[in-house]
């Protein structure tokens, strides 16, 4: 089995992409819709011979694509040469990365006792439990859906925040705009991981990035 590379490693490798949540990504815009259905059809000659591809998504001209190996719950050497093959695709159709537009959205729930009210969201949601504390949507298009151990109720706060994962080199400028928009900075004690950002009334997102968690796994 290949091993999970570091995000760091991970990132280095393939600078037009971007690490969020476990998987690079990468978004080019086509000069059209047919033009982008084209360059997936080629996607899709170009990584046959690997016996897989990138996962894809098409919204008019615009083209996401991502690669990881759900087995090792991250990104191989394996989704490296993926990712490289169709970079030299994109190079050679000029088509331009968007890196600024990825965004990735966990919804977090607080909880004291997590066992307990997992099954409920898991029924709820109809998803596969990928671990512990997370519900992953199996086509990846929902949001993911991760428990955090409360060792206290907290009353005071709300119980449901979102993290919002977005590319390293974004985050400040999504930092900057939310709180000219009325926002107020909780906390960066743990920037670049994550900030933590409220709004006028107290409900609280995460910004969060690749950066500052390794050598942590996972």
């Amino acid at each position: 089995m290949a091993d999970k590379l570091s995000r760091q490693a991970a990132s280095d490798a393939l600078p037009q992409w971007r690490f969020l949540l476990q998987r690079m990504h990468l978004t080019v815009r086509a000069p059209d819709t047919a033009s982008a259905f084209a360059f997936v059809a080629r996607v899709g000659e170009l990584t046959a011979a690997r016996g897989r591809g990138p996962d894809l998504d098409v919204r008019g001209d615009v083209v996401h694509l991502a690669v990881s190996t759900p087995s090792v719950g991250g990104v191989t050497d394996d989704d490296v040469a993926l990712a490289r093959d169709v970079d030299a695709l994109v190079a050679e159709l000029g088509l331009p990365s968007e890196p600024g537009t990825l965004t990735v959205v966990e919804i977090a729930i607080d909880a004291m006792n997590i066992d307990a009210v997992r099954p409920f969201w898991d029924a709820v949601l109809g998803w596969d439990v990928v671990a512990r504390d997370d519900l992953q949507d199996p086509l990846r298009l929902g949001p993911a859906v991760w428990f955090q151990q409360m060792d206290e109720p907290r009353p005071q706060r709300n119980r449901i925040h979102l993290d919002v994962t977005v590319a390293h080199d974004e985050a400040p400028g999504r930092i900057e705009r939310a709180l000219a928009a009325g926002g107020w900075l909780v906390s960066d004690d743990r920037a670049p991981a994550f900030w933590i950002l409220a709004d006028a009334e107290g409900n609280e997102a995460c910004i969060c990035t690749w950066q500052g968690r390794d050598p942590l796994p996972g």
